[in-house]
């Protein structure tokens, strides 16, 4: 399960805008859909549909507030992500150590 989540998070991730849009709420905290909309220069449904993908991949969370929507950055949502570029770190890192010690035994 955890790994269709992530899944859907990195696909979530994968639209620029998307990424703004997180990036504003990570500065400026709890927004409505018209004031993240006001970051931008496209159609409200257009935002509204990127707004749609990041709460179904579990990256915002929506608060309705009377006739309004205030949305959220997930802090959790981050936490497959830097799981996964720790292991691939790791696994450089792994590889790197290996060509360097290579190199110093074919050197001496």
């Amino acid at each position: 399960m955890l790994y269709n989540k992530s899944m859907d998070l990195f696909a979530a991730l994968a639209a620029p805008r998307r990424r703004q849009v997180i990036e504003i709420l990570s500065r400026r905290g709890k927004l409505s859909a018209s004031q993240i909309c006001d970051e931008f220069d496209v159609t409200p449904q257009a935002i509204s549909q990127h707004l749609r993908v990041l709460r179904e991949a579990h990256v915002v969370n929506v608060e309705k507030k009377a006739q309004q929507r205030l949305y959220t950055l997930d802090p959790r949502s981050v936490d497959p992500i830097q799981t996964w570029a720790a292991k691939v770190s790791e696994a450089w890192n792994r590889r790197l150590e290996r060509l360097d010690r290579i190199m110093k035994e074919e050197s001496t």
